[in-house]
């Protein structure tokens, strides 16, 4: 993209109308926005429980930011160093920077916002379980994800339009597409550490609490004897509300931008370019409308008609908003590229964008099946308990790749349809426009998509609130039945977030080559295939250092929950007036998480940038051996890890045994394994992706230079 320069249409604008669309998708921003308001005064305003759950929500809550505060301090000087290389080595590099700066900014915001209300709405959802059951408590903790939900796909959206009219329409300035990809590398560059040290965070205290609690110990999940439990705590909400929420706002934003870097390198001085480079906003602004909508389908007043299938709620809300996109794009499609010269079928770009949308939700109803109790995968999982961790380590190593064998199916046979539709609508240079057209289909309906993700860890959360202060068995119990959902939608988010990526980097890397002008990757090339093998190798790499990086934390946390429980007197045994020291477990975790997550981080930036300076060729290698292994990875990593930590609920529920049983030990420690894989290795592979790929091409002109 930042080989060659953009060049303004000389034929008029061929639709005046056109132009306003950046406006309507400022409005559908502001709409998500404020959306976002209502539904944390919703929240704020629902009773938060008795003295004790207050107490110890707070707890959380102030754990929760204070690592959300240290964090951010470290991405803050990345940030700065970036910006700087960005400013010295481009040509558009001090704009460029203050866009970097901008994303990373939004990134940020959005996650100080979404943590605030989920850690507010965990005490609110288990009064709402104690007063009225899952089915009362399920809107509630949906409208506290829905806050995470909105506020990013609002703020993504919102960034993209600011960056768009500052930079062309006001600035007017020619190179306005590379500094809006600055926005997509800032957001990347928060979303990269946030979802590894959140991650690296959630799974060590995870971990510790689980392995001496439950396994040692023989005491329940989130019983307030155990040391760790407010860090495992803090950890749902560090882990799964901000670092995926800065996952998922990385993601959209590097959807939109994608097809705008390649339409204007592709087709520049075309008439319809104005047209192509519009067409993602309009999409994305059709979507966010479709995710309002579908929002209030999980509400308090519908909850009756779901009862106890609660799952349908989420599933109708997910689908419906869809729907409602899929209709509304037909219209749009031939309303925006109509009696245009050099389009034939405005048609292919509705079926690219509805190839995208059919892949994603595709991919999620394969992670379904993979993690869901309700279907057979996880049921064989438990099954196996009976026969120690070994079977069921063996069973979820096995249904993870073959989930990943289906899914890459999937993503291939939707690459090669967006691509058609494309070709179909354009001719040359569309089959890849549709492709980029069809990661925003993936991510078009991206607020519901995280709301029904984000409702998780609140539900989590709940649950471990209830058994901390004590709350009725059946409390427990609701917590329970909406946790095990929201670890099924979580599954699924994560699998139209790896999905999305996969795409959005195919297209990111079409931009690249446009850039550096490599019409092909020649394998006889020495240095191309060098660069195939070692990009293979890169997630391996990554994965190596984020599991160990999670063990060894994990360590140091297990060793002071032991002695903890060897020193303090009577705190095994519960007596009256024993506390363990918290503190202790959250510093652990918090001075892990960000110890562990710089070296991956800085090795994600650096390789790339490295090897494009030595050979671009050997970079385009290095990014398609990356891409395949790193998609593969992610999948096998999410669903296995998935499948682990329902097996495990679902003989907490009665099966095989039920909770202390050996078998239930068993799935203990397959879950265990699959904490890293699902919460942090697995999430953070699509953000390398996507990274490795956005920077080659902001510093595609230095390495051509």
């Amino acid at each position: 993209m930042v080989g060659v320069s953009y060049t303004r249409p000389t034929l008029p604008r061929t639709l005046l109308v056109t132009d306003n669309i950046v406006y309507v998708a400022l409005a559908a921003s502001l709409l998500a926005l404020g959306l976002a308001a209502f539904y944390a005064r919703y929240v704020m305003a629902a009773l938060p429980g008795n003295e004790r759950m207050v107490e110890i929500s707070a707890a959380i809550r102030e754990g929760s930011m204070a690592f959300l505060r240290r964090e951010y301090t470290w991405v803050a000087a990345f940030v700065a160093v970036l910006a700087a290389l960005i400013g010295f080595l481009l040509p558009w590099g001090v704009l460029g920077a203050a866009a970097l700066v901008f994303g990373a900014l939004l990134s940020a915001v959005a996650g100080f916002v979404g943590l605030r209300i989920a850690t507010a709405a965990n005490s609110r959802t288990a009064e709402a379980a104690r007063v009225g059951g899952a089915a009362h408590a399920l809107p509630l903790a949906f409208r506290g994800g829905a806050v995470m939900g909105f506020t990013v796909a609002g703020l993504g959206l919102l960034g993209l339009v600011i960056g768009y009219l500052v930079t062309n329409v006001w600035l007017d300035r020619s190179d306005w597409p590379q500094i809006v990809t600055a926005i997509g590398l800032g957001g990347s560059s928060v979303a990269l550490f946030a979802r590894v040290g959140g991650g690296i965070y959630t799974k060590a205290a995870d971990i510790g609490a689980d392995l001496v609690g439950k396994v040692e110990a023989g005491i329940p999940e989130d019983d307030p004897r155990n040391p760790a439990v407010i860090a495992d705590n803090v950890g749902d909400n560090v882990g799964d509300v901000a670092g995926m929420g800065a996952d998922l706002f990385e993601s959209y934003v590097g959807a939109l931008v994608a097809p705008i870097a390649y339409a204007s390198l592709a087709f520049a001085g075309s008439v319809f370019l104005p047209q192509l480079i519009m067409f993602p906003l309009a999409v994305a602004a059709m979507g966010m409308a479709a995710s309002i909508a579908a929002s209030f389908l999980v509400g308090p007043r519908l909850s009756r008609i779901w009862g106890d299938n609660l799952g349908t709620a989420l599933r109708v809300a997910s689908l419906g908003a869809a729907v409602i996109t899929t209709i509304g794009v037909l219209p749009l499609a031939w309303w925006m590229f109509e009696d245009l010269p050099g389009v034939a079928h405005p048609s292919g770009l509705f079926l690219a964008v509805v190839v995208g949308l059919a892949a994603g939700l595709a991919i999620g109803q394969i992670s379904e099946w993979f993690t869901s109790d309700h279907f057979k995968v996880v049921k064989e999982v438990a099954r196996n308990s009976q026969t120690g961790a070994a079977t069921v380590l063996i069973s979820g190593i096995a249904e993870g790749m073959r989930s990943s064998a289906y899914s890459v199916v999937l993503v291939a046979g939707g690459i090669v349809g967006a691509f058609a539709a494309g070709d179909w609508a354009m001719g040359e240079g569309g089959g890849v426009y549709g492709v980029s057209i069809a990661a925003i289909g993936v991510l078009a309906t991206l607020g519901i998509t995280i709301s029904v993700d984000a409702y998780g860890p609140i539900a989590d959360n709940a649950g471990g609130i209830a058994e901390m202060a004590h709350l009725p068995e059946e409390v427990r119990q609701a917590t329970d039945t909406l946790d095990s959902l929201g670890n099924t939608t979580a599954a699924i988010a994560k699998g139209f977030a790896i999905g999305s990526a996969a795409v959005t980097a195919l297209a990111l890397f079409s931009a690249f080559a446009e850039a550096v002008s490599l019409d092909s990757i020649n394998l006889i090339n020495p240095a191309t295939t060098a660069g195939l093998f070692i990009g293979g190798a890169f997630p391996f790499l990554f994965t190596a250092f984020t599991m160990n990086a999670v063990g060894r934390t994990a360590n140091k946390m297990i060793e002071e929950v032991r002695r903890q429980f060897r020193e303090i007197a009577g705190l095994r045994e519960g007596r009256a007036g024993v506390k363990p020291e918290y503190a202790r477990c959250v510093d652990i975790a918090t001075t892990g998480a960000l110890r562990e997550m710089i070296l991956p981080g800085l090795l994600t930036i650096a390789t790339p940038i490295g090897i494009g300076f030595l050979d671009v060729e050997a970079l385009g290698g290095f990014l398609a051996g990356a891409l395949v292994t790193g998609f593969l990875l992610a999948i096998f990593m999410a669903n296995a890890g998935g499948a682990w930590d329902n097996a495990k609920k679902f003989i907490e529920a009665g099966a095989f045994g039920g909770k202390g049983s050996d078998a239930h030990k068993a799935a203990v420690i397959g879950d265990t394994v699959g904490d890293p894989f699902k919460d942090t290795s697995g999430p953070a592979m699509n953000i390398v992706i996507k990274v490795m790929t956005i920077v080659s091409l902001i510093f595609a002109s230095a390495f051509v230079g």
